[in-house]
């Protein structure tokens, strides 16, 4: 297996990557990032092995995409530019990231004629559905431009799959938490802003009254869902989406309290206005991914909180 990781110096493509070059059934891994939300200190650990190669580079450049994809057999897409408020506040750069470039990333799969895809989407697009919990088949209409932007990704990634007989597995991340992710920028997600805020004793801010709940989903259980489907011998009709996540929804304030527990902090959190586009509740059904790729969450909410909190203390001590 020669796999390329689009977003690979982001904080989920990296965690794959570093589990890809550890498994001797892949020959080599080449990452693709522009370095807008990833960072080199993701990567630079791998630049010594002969098995991975970084190539800084944008995926709204089909030429670049298709040079870069040749020789490859697999293709895990991460790249995205993340974020319902950012989405909210520019949707045009919203939409070059995440269609533009995922339909140069698919025309260069069918150029290739690579063995598998494997692509993230994402739990928004669930949109106003209020279906508990989530499944596949059950969608509502998006709320963000990003939502729009995922679904049809989505609905490229199938019509590509019939149209040029490409395998293709699509994940739709739940509110994905773990080392490497950033507390940096106005579009940091909740966890690391919360450690963040814990560690130098300021306040945290919770949008609405806190209960809202998501099925917060470590790290490890994310890697290995992609890593599984990138090494299925095939994907059920060739096109399948499936949810990843660990199956159990956790509120903001619970998460919060468990957060300045592990930190050791007493701090109470501000409250402001609810996000536009935000959903009330998210819980994911697994059962779909369960069946076809054996997939079991391997790491629970509050070991992966554990895990969490340590990284980033450390990175602290540093």
């Amino acid at each position: 297996m020669k796999i390329l990781v689009t977003g690979g110096a982001g904080f989920i493509g990296s965690n794959i990557v570093q589990t890809l070059l550890s498994d001797q059934d892949v020959e080599h891994v080449t990452v693709i990032d522009n370095l807008i939300s990833g960072s080199v200190d993701n990567i630079k650990a791998f630049f010594d092995n002969p098995r991975f190669t970084f190539v800084e580079g944008d995926i709204r450049d089909l030429e670049l995409c298709k040079s870069t994809m040749e020789g490859h057999t697999h293709v895990c897409h991460q790249a995205a530019l993340g974020s319902v408020p950012r989405s909210i506040k520019n949707p045009v750069a919203t939409n070059g990231h995440n269609i533009d470039g995922t339909l140069n990333i698919l025309e260069s799969c069918r150029f290739h004629k690579v063995d598998r895809l494997v692509f993230a989407s994402s739990s928004s697009v669930y949109g106003d559905d209020k279906t508990l919990p989530k499944i596949e088949s059950e969608t509502g209409n998006v709320l963000s431009p990003y939502a729009l932007t995922k679904k049809t990704k989505e609905q490229y990634a199938r019509l590509y799959s019939e149209l040029y007989d490409l395998s293709i597995a699509g994940f739709r991340y739940f509110n994905v938490f773990g080392p490497k992710q950033s507390p940096k920028g106005v579009y940091a997600a909740v966890i690391p802003l919360f450690i963040d805020k814990l560690v130098k004793n300021e306040q945290a801010t919770i949008h609405g009254d806190g209960e809202q709940s998501r099925d917060f989903t470590y790290i490890d259980n994310v890697v290995s869902a992609n890593v599984l489907a990138l090494k299925k011998d095939s994907i059920p009709n060739n096109f399948q989406i499936y949810n990843i996540a660990l199956g159990e929804k956790t509120s903001v304030n619970q998460l919060y309290n468990k957060l300045a527990e592990l930190v050791g902090k007493n701090i109470k959190a501000n409250h402001t206005d609810a996000r536009t586009g935000d959903i009330k509740h998210s819980l994911a059904d697994i059962s779909k991914i369960k069946r076809d790729l054996n997939y079991r969450p391997l790491v629970n909410i509050d070991k992966g909180l554990e895990h969490t909190v340590k990284w980033f203390l450390k990175t602290y001590e540093k």
